[in-house]
C-alpha cells in the first residue's frame, strides 16, 4: 500500500511517498481503508521533532481520518467490515489502509460524507473541549479566538455562538475576514504583529473578553493577557508554534485564570469520544455546525500540503485522499 512517511525530522521535503506492507489488524484492532485523512498542526509537530520522538524514523504521518472497515482483529466487537468509521487519534493515517484500535473508532451516519467526518474529527472535538469543558461559555459572553478563519477557529466561533456567546475573531489577512464572518464573528480584527489587544478591549465595550483561546504562539500570548476582563481565563493550545517564556505566576493581571488545553482530557475514555462526536455529527445533520474544507489534495502532495499550513495562507480544513 502507498503511505506518506518521514525518514528524519525537518521541513516538508523530508516526507515521501513510499510503498508499505499492508497492515494487520491486532486484537482489539480494526482495518480501516482510509478515505479521507485529516491534516493538523500535530502531523508538522511531528515532523520537526517535536512529538512522538520515541517511534523510530522511518514512521508513517497522520491521526485522523475517515473510511470504511475491511477486516477486524480478534476481538473486535462493535465494528464489521463494510461499517463507515472516523478516528481521531490513531498515528499512520496518512495511507491507503490502516489498523486502528476499536477504541479509537466512531461510526459515521449515512448522512454525513467521509470527507467531512474526516475533518471534523480533531478539530471539532477540540474546539468542544475548549468551548463546553475547559471554558463553558455562557450566554452573552465574549470570546477572541485566534486563527479565526483557520478550521479550528471555525468550529469554535460556531460552538461559541450556538452557547449564545460573542466572538471577536484575530486573522492574518483581510481576505480572511469574510471566512471568519461567514462563521458568526462578531467581529474580525486583522493582526500578524500582536498589537490587537487595544482593539479587542474596545469591541468589548472597555470590559476585555471573558475568554481567550490562543494558539499562535508565542507572539501573540501577551496581548491576549491583556485582552482579558478581570478574572477572565486564558485558554492556551498550539505547542508546534512554540512556547511563551517562563511565566511568574504572581505577575498575572486581573486575577485571571491561565491553562494549557488538552483535547485528550475531553475524550479520555471511549464512551465520552462517542458521545462528543455524537453531538459533533447531531449539530451537522442539523445544519448548525458546519465544516469549512479549505483544500483537499492526493496523497502524493502531503508535502505540498504541509507547506501550504505552515504558510498560514489557508483557511478551514486541509485533507489528503489516498
Amino acid at each position: 500500500m502507498k503511505a506518506i512517511v518521514m525518514s528524519r525530522t525537518g521541513g516538508p521535503e523530508v516526507i515521501e511517498l513510499v510503498e508499505r506492507p499492508e497492515p494487520v489488524p491486532a486484537r482489539g484492532e480494526v482495518l480501516v481503508e482510509v478515505a479521507a485523512a485529516g491534516v493538523n498542526f500535530m502531523d508538522i509537530g511531528v515532523r520537526r521533532g517535536l512529538a512522538w520522538t520515541e517511534i523510530p524514523n522511518p514512521k508513517v504521518l497522520g491521526v485522523e481520518g475517515a473510511g470504511r472497515v475491511i477486516s477486524i482483529g480478534a476481538g473486535v466487537e462493535r465494528f464489521r467490515p463494510g461499517d463507515r468509521v472516523a478516528w481521531v487519534y490513531a498515528p499512520g493515517s496518512y495511507a491507503e489502509r490502516a489498523a486502528i484500535s476499536e477504541d479509537a473508532l466512531v461510526s459515521v451516519p449515512d448522512s454525513i460524507d467521509d470527507r467531512t467526518a474526516a475533518a471534523v474529527m480533531m478539530q471539532g472535538l477540540t474546539a468542544s473541549h475548549f468551548a463546553t469543558d475547559f471554558y463553558p461559555v455562557r450566554a452573552g459572553d465574549i470570546a477572541l479566538v485566534h486563527a479565526g478563519a483557520g478550521g479550528l477557529g471555525l468550529l469554535l466561533t460556531q460552538i461559541i455562538k450556538l452557547r449564545g456567546g460573542h466572538v471577536i475573531a484575530r486573522v492574518s489577512s483581510a481576505d480572511k475576514i469574510s471566512v471568519a464572518r461567514d462563521a458568526g464573528a462578531d467581529h474580525v480584527i486583522v493582526d500578524t504583529e500582536g498589537g490587537f489587544a487595544p482593539d479587542v478591549i474596545r469591541l468589548s465595550g472597555g470590559e476585555g473578553v471573558h475568554v481567550v483561546y490562543d494558539g499562535s504562539g508565542p507572539k501573540t500570548f501577551e496581548g491576549s493577557l491583556a485582552s482579558l476582563r478581570r478574572s477572565g481565563t486564558f485558554c492556551w493550545y498550539g505547542p508546534v508554534l512554540g512556547a511563551p517564556e517562563a511565566l511568574n505566576i504572581m505577575s498575572l493581571p486581573k486575577s485571571v485564570k491561565i491553562g494549557y488545553a488538552v483535547f485528550f482530557d475531553h475524550i479520555y475514555t471511549p464512551e465520552l469520544l462517542r458521545a462528543r462526536a455524537g453531538k459533533l455529527f447531531d449539530w451537522i445533520v442539523k445544519s448548525d455546525l458546519k465544516v469549512r474544507i479549505g483544500g483537499i489534495y492526493p496523497l502524493a502532495e502531503a508535502e505540498q500540503v504541509h507547506a501550504d499550513m505552515e504558510s498560514r495562507a489557508t483557511t478551514g480544513k486541509l485533507l489528503l485522499i489516498p
